[in-house]
């Protein structure tokens, strides 16, 4: 069995909806409404499962959400905040898990640790969203 379909196989045993998938380029994108989860991009990329989750654009200049944002690393699990270039300034949540040894706990557990993080710190990322950092 390809990581393709592996990692299609456990999306669909944990019930995340697939929206979009192309085996060619390894790509999956993934709903889970009640986990917070919208759009997320799963990758099979050779020996890794790059999971990618947009979250936020961000006010142009504000060098305090940076600090807050490595500060957060900190407190979550699996996974990191990280800024992306590709849409403008935007807060991602992205992780990578070796594709090998993978299974369908770690998967879940990589998606968890959004989830909760989300939960935590949602007046945070709400803040951003309306052009700073939150007091």
């Amino acid at each position: 069995m390809s990581s393709f379909e592996k990692v299609k196989n456990y999306l669909l045993e944990l019930n995340y909806e697939i929206l979009k998938e192309n085996e060619e380029t390894g790509v999956f994108i993934i709903n889970a409404e009640d986990k917070g989860v919208a759009n997320m991009i799963l990758d099979c990329e050779d020996e890794i499962l790059i999971l990618m989750q947009h979250i936020v654009n961000l006010p142009a200049g504000d060098g305090d959400i940076y600090k807050e944002l490595l500060q957060l690393n900190m407190t979550t699990v699996h996974g990191a905040y990280a800024i992306s270039d590709e849409a403008g300034k935007s807060v991602v949540f992205r992780d990578t898990l070796q594709l090998s040894s993978l299974d369908i706990n770690e998967l879940e557990a990589s998606i968890n640790a959004l989830a909760i993080s989300l939960s935590e710190n949602i007046n945070r990322f709400l803040g951003y969203a309306k052009g700073g950092v939150p007091a």
